[in-house]
């Protein structure tokens, strides 16, 4: 693949993301909060001129708070700002976390979650658009390991693997490495500093999260795209709702910007405040 083509499919992730397997509640027990199951999103928002959005500090290129002035940017705050701007209306960040913004959702405290990997356990109790993008997953390994062309290569008793715990990381690396030793940690920040320091070998991360990472601490390791090539895809995350019409406005908009390229030029510049340039992308990776 073509390095220029690298951005055609990136849209605001797992990844990564968002990556964290959020807490949930069924609708039975989500129902009463914040009356987040009465009425039309769509219609609160082009009444209100207000969209909640639930924002993730330090999560770049996604999410990014400017700590002196509180000010948020970022590929998610672009897209954020297309849609309110199409509805009339302003985008009023919400701060959340990748655990928290399922439950979010469901209380009503926000319309709209970015970065959000479909899962069936998640289909559940919120749903989705069309996907944003679709991103591969990854593996950071120490520096002094061997290059990891394959996911069998890790999976070996010996070979300890850091992931953050809950994530579609780890469920990745208890899929297709289930003899290795996983180790599981709080955040992926932990789980980075584990390879970091030589207490793991290597990492699994998906692809928007670990070139951020690298990055930002290049002295870290090595980056890696195993085979099979393991790909996710992230989406908008919404409230179930009878009316479908919220639904089927973001799935048109996340589809129209995906397919136009609108979506690579977004991450681009997400990636550009981080000094990251599409030389940067290996060329095996598809976003």
């Amino acid at each position: 693949m073509q390095r220029r083509q690298i951005f055609n499919h990136v849209a605001a992730a797992g990844v990564v993301a968002a990556t964290t397997t959020a807490a949930i509640t069924t609708p039975a027990q989500a129902q009463g909060t914040a009356g987040a199951a009465s009425g039309s999103t769509l219609d609160k928002v082009q009444k209100s001129g207000v969209l909640r959005v639930a924002v993730i500090p330090g999560q770049e290129p996604y999410f990014h708070k400017d700590l002196a002035s509180g000010q948020w940017s970022g590929a998610c705050l672009e897209m954020a700002g297309d849609i309110a701007g199409i509805l009339r209306a302003k985008v009023e960040p919400v701060e959340s976390s990748w655990g928290n913004q399922i439950l979010d959702l469901q209380s009503g405290k926000v319309d709209l979650a970015f970065a959000v990997s479909p899962t069936p356990q998640r289909a559940l109790v919120i749903d989705f658009s069309s996907p944003l993008l679709v991103h591969s997953y990854t593996v950071i390994a120490r520096k002094g390991f061997a290059k990891v062309d394959t996911w069998e290569q890790i999976n070996k008793k010996e070979v300890k693997i850091a992931v953050d715990i809950g994530s579609t990381h780890e469920t990745i690396a208890r899929r297709y490495c289930p003899k290795a030793t996983i180790v599981g940690f709080k955040t992926r920040d932990e789980a980075i500093m584990a390879v970091a320091t030589g207490r793991a070998d290597c990492n699994v991360s998906l692809a928007v999260i670990a070139i951020s990472t690298m990055k930002k601490n290049p002295n870290v390791g090595t980056l890696n795209i195993p085979k099979p090539t393991l790909t996710m895809p992230t989406n908008l995350g919404i409230r179930i709702e009878s009316d479908p019409r919220w639904k089927n406005f973001l799935s048109v908009w996340a589809d129209n910007n995906r397919f136009s390229g609108q979506t690579r030029e977004w991450m681009s510049k997400g990636f550009a405040a981080l000094s990251i340039k599409p030389e940067d992308i290996p060329a095996e990776i598809q976003f």
